[in-house]
């Protein structure tokens, strides 16, 4: 009876202690099984967020402006798409064009090696059949430029070659540019017999050159080309050949 006794007492302690380890493994396993999920979801929470930044980064980085293109849209009546260098085959059908300078119109520079999205430019006054002053954006410093003098230097005074003049060298003019023309802010075919539209358009041009131009904004990222100065040539020069210092807007 007492033999029988104890060994029940025996596997009671047995399964006792059995048990407790049992439930001591279940629960560590439990353990170990919410800190590994832990650990996954914030891996896999860190692996959006980056993801998620660069998508942001990605974004903001494709918001190039081009400053010349923007700012000739704001100071006259021609509204083009695409690249400055495109805008004179954009115009066809769309705005009159023509190699005679009007104040109000559009100056086309063509795309060069050093310079492949072309520039615009607005005419603001005439001065002789050779000499327009013009404002522009980025052209070899940061913001807008007014009363630059261009000369035209084509041999058939047909504005198809230009120089600009250089910043604050007095007399200085940078190197020949190949143009396309001018762009008129009026429709294609209507001829230069509209006063009243002519009229309009240049009370709108005058309205936007009187306004203070804002040429940054504060937290603004979006990337702009620079336009650099090329090396001063003479005014009175007769080389007619096309230097390879335009300045270069390349995104290389």
């Amino acid at each position: 009876m007492r033999i029988g006794s104890l060994k029940r007492g025996f596997y009671l302690s047995v399964f006792t202690a059995s048990f407790g380890l049992l439930i001591s493994g279940t629960t560590q396993a439990r353990t170990i099984h919410h800190a590994a999920s832990r650990a996954t979801h914030t891996s896999t929470t860190h692996r959006s967020g980056v993801h998620h930044a660069s998508y942001r980064t990605h974004r903001h980085e494709t918001g190039h402006v081009i400053q010349c293109v923007a700012f000739a849209k704001s100071a006259s009546n021609v509204m083009i798409r695409g690249n400055a260098a495109d805008w004179w085959h954009n115009a066809a059908g769309r705005y009159a064009r023509g190699n005679t300078p009007e104040e109000g119109s559009v100056l086309n520079f063509r795309a060069t090696r050093r310079m492949p999205l072309g520039h615009v430019a607005v005419v603001r006054k005439l001065v002789d059949s050779r000499t327009v002053i013009i404002d522009q954006s980025h052209w070899g410093q940061r913001g807008v430029s007014r009363n630059v003098s261009v000369i035209d230097v084509s041999p058939n005074n047909d504005w198809s070659a230009v120089r600009v003049a250089l910043n604050s060298r007095n007399g200085a003019f940078g190197s020949i540019y190949p143009t396309y023309g001018f762009i008129y802010g009026r429709p294609e075919g209507s001829g230069r017999e509209n006063s009243s539209q002519q009229a309009d358009m240049m009370t709108a041009y005058q309205q936007v050159a009187r306004q203070p131009v804002a040429t940054s904004r504060k937290g603004h990222h979006a990337v702009t080309e620079i336009a650099e100065a090329p090396e001063p040539v003479s005014a009175d020069s007769s080389s007619l050949a096309f230097e390879d210092d335009a300045p270069n807007r390349s995104w290389e």
